[in-house]
């Protein structure tokens, strides 16, 4: 990494070896800088940096790290998502406590991150691996969001087609999974024009956002994506979309309901349109991804994960269920209330 920004997509890192550390370390340092949290949080955010990666090269098989800023209630900090492919943990609680181990250290990694953590979530499972979400904020933190989601670039890219994006409109509670044609440069180009017209896009229902995002994106080479909006207290989710952005609801007892996506680009010709309402009750979750994620999963595999964070779930279906060979995206959402 060099010294640029850190864009709010991130960097992810790879960690394999003892020296990913101050990479790590350093790049979390930078950022604390970049979103002006100050030096003693900086110093914090960089113990939690160096206990995550320790934590990956020790115990982790295939671990990997997701680097950014995190803006909320008019404030930014610093997101650090570790994702492992085994060999997991029994039991997560007991693990991040201070003076427990498994590998006859002092056992003081997992219990660091959580003293110095403004927020702290994860989900482990032995044989599947571990997430762990940390977020590290200038003060007080924010409350953790109803949506979380992450994008990850074709392997040898630095540049995602996908993206993703949550607002608050007039109301409404809404979200935007995008897929640019293509990879690389262009179809981020044409992804980032979607994120754009959606956050500035009138309030409204999911279709009209999604025609507002047809003619935002006329001089792009489009995009398949979709817009969903939460309504948990009429027990409603009103959902629009166009071209391949798997959508579904998640019931708390593991069923899952495939939601309806139309033919066609955002961005080109006239695509036909449509808006579909789906029951939304407690307890259920909206799934959102892009074709570089495999439909297969089933939440029966993840006993527990129905409860943790929409970040940390995206973050596992992410791990189990995206290809390498192309730009992948999760976004999960569930009720605020």
């Amino acid at each position: 990494m060099n010294g640029d920004a850190v864009t709010d997509s991130g960097i992810w890192f790879r960690v394999e070896a003892s020296s990913a550390a101050s990479a790590v370390r350093r790049a979390a340092e930078r950022l604390g800088a970049q979103v002006e949290m100050g030096e003693a949080r900086i110093a914090d955010l960089a113990i939690v940096a160096a206990e995550l990666t320790s934590n990956l090269v020790k115990h982790a098989d295939e671990g990997v790290l997701l680097l950014r800023p995190v803006r909320r209630a008019g404030q930014a900090g610093v997101e650090l998502v570790a994702i492992d492919s085994g060999p997991g943990m029994a039991d997560l609680t007991v693990s991040s406590q201070d003076g427990h181990s498994t590998t006859g250290t002092l056992g003081i990694g997992l219990g660091a991150i959580v003293r110095q953590a403004s927020w702290f979530d994860g989900y482990s499972l032995p044989g599947r691996g571990t997430v762990l979400a940390v977020q590290v904020w200038p003060a007080e933190a924010a409350r953790p969001s109803w949506a979380g989601a992450l994008t990850r670039p074709l392997t040898g890219e630095t540049i995602s087609g996908d993206g993703y994006a949550v607002r608050v409109v007039d109301g409404r509670h809404q979200v935007l999974v995008s897929d640019g044609l293509g990879h690389g440069p262009l179809a981020g180009a044409a992804t980032d024009a979607a994120l754009a017209a959606f956050r500035d896009a009138p309030a409204g229902p999911p279709a009209m956002v999604v025609g507002h995002l047809h003619r935002s994106m006329s001089h792009t080479r489009g995009a398949a994506l979709a817009v969903g909006e939460l309504l948990p207290e009429a027990g409603v989710l009103h959902y629009a979309g166009l071209g391949n952005i798997a959508g579904m609801v998640v019931e708390g007892d593991g069923r899952r309901r495939g939601l309806v996506s139309l033919p066609g680009i955002a961005g080109h010709q006239r695509p036909t349109i449509r808006e579909y309402d789906y029951p939304f009750g407690p307890g259920a979750r909206l799934v959102m991804h892009s074709d570089g994620v495999v439909d297969r999963w089933r939440m029966t595999d993840y006993p527990g994960l129905a409860e943790r964070s929409p970040l940390v779930m995206a973050a596992t279906l992410l791990r189990d269920a995206g290809v390498r060979r192309d730009d992948a995206c999760v976004l999960v959402a569930r009720s605020w209330a």
